[in-house]
Parts: structure tokens; C-alpha cells; sequence
């Protein structure tokens, strides 16, 4: 086993969405302690110029370097899509790096014999094509279907789930032409699995919707194993930070998390 096995795991994201990656972390690997940073200041990242987005993150990479982590998990579409070179290199040898696209595209490409595979994300995310370029660089026989879905985050956000109000949003994206005949649809932001019944309902749970937490969380795992990393102390204690401060933040995480959370706020 590695010395570096007892550091901790850094998690960031935008807001709210990336407590679903490190809660997924949390149950797949129970031992591992999760620094998790949320960038309420600056929410949301989807509709920022790549040059703003590859700045905070950063500055948040070096905030999670400096907690010792021993990875950073990018639990953000639009950061993993316009951000990713940027922290690499900012990590250098200090830490690894986990984003929530490339093990999806992965999946998506090795796992299953799609034919017509849909994307829904917020602008930048679909705006920068990372996606669509990743899947069929891997498998160029794939159609691939994006389309941006900006209203989801903010409607999660708000707490407008489960109700007339969602099921009304959620379909007048998902009939949309661009998603006809999609065999398997990737949520693209990691609010989304929070409404991913509602979406499976939508196409009447014949088209495989792709959650990414899970999916990275499996990755994370593998990734410690084959370094020896593996963190084997029990009952980890986590810790949250965010940019910004509000008490809707601190109710909705619960939604995200699954349990009660404490938040700090620290300045970048």
C-alpha cells in the first residue's frame, strides 16, 4: 500500500450537482475521505467563457492541492469539458485526475453496441462538443445527438421535482427531433441523475440512461487499486467547503448527499 493511500479525495463542482459523484464515491468506496468544494459563488459554470471556467478551476485545484488530495475528481461536465488540460497541469505529480467525460465516453463506447447515443448538458457543455469529438474518436460508426438543456439546472436547483412543473420541461427537451431513436441518452451534468426516473419514464425506460457518478466512481476505485492507493482506515470524516454561503445550499445538498452535511465557506 502507498503512503499516499490515507490522502484524502478532492471533489469540486459549480454548486450542488457534484454531491452526486462524491456520493456515489461514498458508497462504492466507504473508506475514502472526500474534500468536496462547491463554487456557489460563481454558479453557474455552463454559461461562462472557456477562459473563466479554466480560471476558477484552477484555483480551486490548488485550494484541493493544498488539503494534500490525492486525487482531484472533476464532478463537473462543463469543467471536465473546457478545464480538463488546465487542471492536469496544474496537478502535475501532485495529484491524479478524474473527470466525469472520458470514463462515460468509455462506457458508452466499450459497454453497449449503441448506434444513436444522446447527450443533454448545459451550453458549455454541449457548446464545446467534448462529448460528441470523445465518442466518435472511439467509435466512428456512432451517431451521437447533443443538445443543451439549460432550464434543468436551475428547475433541480429550485426545488421543482417530481411535479407537473419538471415533467412539463423535462418533455418539451426530450421530444425535441435532435433525440429521435436514441438507444442510450448520457446525462451531461451532474444534477441530472436527480431526475433520471423522470427521464427514463419519459422515453417509457426503453432507452438507457447513462448516469455518470456511478460510472466515475468505478472508475475511481479502479484507478486507486491499481496504484495502491486504496485508503484502508474506516469511518472517514468528510468535509465541505463552498465559495458562498446560502441555507438553501446547505437544505438542497441533502437531496444530493443523502445525508445531513456541514458547510464552510472559504474565499478563493
Amino acid at each position: 500500500m502507498s503512503d499516499n493511500a490515507h490522502r484524502p479525495i478532492g471533489v469540486f463542482d459549480s454548486g450542488v450537482g457534484g454531491l452526486t459523484v462524491a456520493n456515489a464515491i461514498r458508497q462504492l468506496l466507504p473508506n475514502e475521505k472526500l474534500i468536496y468544494f462547491g463554487d456557489t459563488a460563481h454558479l453557474p459554470y455552463g454559461d461562462k467563457s472557456k477562459e473563466t471556467i479554466m480560471g476558477y478551476s484552477a484555483r480551486i485545484t490548488q485550494y484541493l492541492l493544498e488539503q494534500n488530495c490525492k486525487v482531484i475528481v472533476i464532478a463537473c461536465n462543463t469543467a471536465s469539458a473546457n478545464a480538463y488540460e488546465t487542471i492536469l497541469a496544474e496537478a502535475g505529480d501532485k495529484a491524479m485526475v478524474v473527470d466525469v467525460i472520458n470514463p462515460v465516453v468509455e462506457f458508452v463506447t466499450k459497454e453497449a453496441g449503441y448506434k444513436r447515443i444522446g447527450v443533454i448538458g448545459t451550453k458549455g457543455t454541449i457548446n464545446s462538443g467534448t462529448y460528441v469529438g470523445k465518442i466518435i474518436a472511439r467509435n466512428p460508426h456512432v451517431t451521437v445527438a447533443s443538445l443543451a438543456t439549460p432550464m434543468l439546472v436551475p428547475m433541480i436547483e429550485e426545488g421543482f421535482i417530481f411535479d407537473d412543473i419538471s415533467n412539463a420541461i423535462i418533455r418539451s427537451y426530450l421530444s425535441k427531433p435532435e433525440l429521435s431513436q436514441i438507444q442510450a441518452l448520457i446525462l451531461g451534468c451532474t444534477h441530472y441523475p436527480i431526475i433520471k426516473n423522470q427521464i427514463s419514464k419519459f422515453f417509457n425506460f426503453e432507452v438507457d440512461v447513462i448516469d455518470s457518478s456511478r460510472i466515475v466512481a468505478t472508475h475511481l476505485r479502479d484507478l486507486l487499486v491499481s496504484k495502491g492507493q486504496l485508503n484502508p482506515d474506516p469511518s472517514p470524516v468528510h468535509k465541505f467547503f463552498v465559495s458562498d454561503f446560502t441555507e438553501y445550499f446547505q437544505v438542497i445538498s441533502k437531496l444530493f448527499f443523502e445525508e445531513n452535511i456541514s458547510l464552510e465557506k472559504v474565499t478563493l
